[in-house]
């Protein structure tokens, strides 16, 4: 039974944790890092450290095991920087003392796009169109030609007047 224990390899988080603790470097260490001393320390696992390591990586970060930090993987700890970025919320503000002055760097941001309708607001009305002229002639020039590119014209044969003509 001595000799089952002492054979079986630990779990690949623990794996990972003695790797983070042994490799002990201060931005953290990449996976290939991580990956070469699993198989400097545990030689049988070759074949599947190349399969499995990224998997419990992804897990582990998943589950807030590790931080993922410029393509490093650092333990979670009070002097590890938190993340921030798309859909993080942002840092917390110290509040000001009482009797202080807002500035414009501490008032809060200006909302973003349009702002919302008012639901009690009235309905209004919408502009009455004047009176249409005769078709073919824009309403709102001033110099009486119409808006966008003249329509294309297609040429008169030219007709051939054997009358006209003098023979000499």
């Amino acid at each position: 039974m001595a000799t089952e224990t002492f054979n079986q390899f630990p779990s690949y988080p623990e794996m990972i944790y003695e790797a983070l603790d042994a490799l002990n470097q201060e931005g953290g260490s990449n996976k290939s890092a991580i990956a070469k001393y699993i198989e400097s320390k545990y030689g049988d696992l070759s074949q599947d450290v190349a399969k499995l390591l990224p998997l419990h990586l992804d897990n582990m970060k998943a589950n807030g095991d590790l931080i993922f930090l410029k393509n490093n993987y650092i333990k979670p700890g009070p002097d590890v920087p938190a993340k921030r970025g798309r859909g993080r919320p942002p840092k917390p503000k110290a509040p000001l003392p009482p009797g202080a002055v807002e500035s414009v760097e501490s008032a809060p941001p200006k909302p973003r796009g349009r702002p919302r309708k008012d639901p009690n607001a009235l309905p209004t009305s919408k502009k009455p169109k004047p009176a249409t002229a005769a078709a073919g002639t824009d309403v709102g020039s001033t110099t009486g030609r119409p808006r966008g590119r003249p329509r294309k014209v297609r040429p008169q044969p030219a007709q051939d007047d054997d009358d006209d003509v003098e023979e000499s």
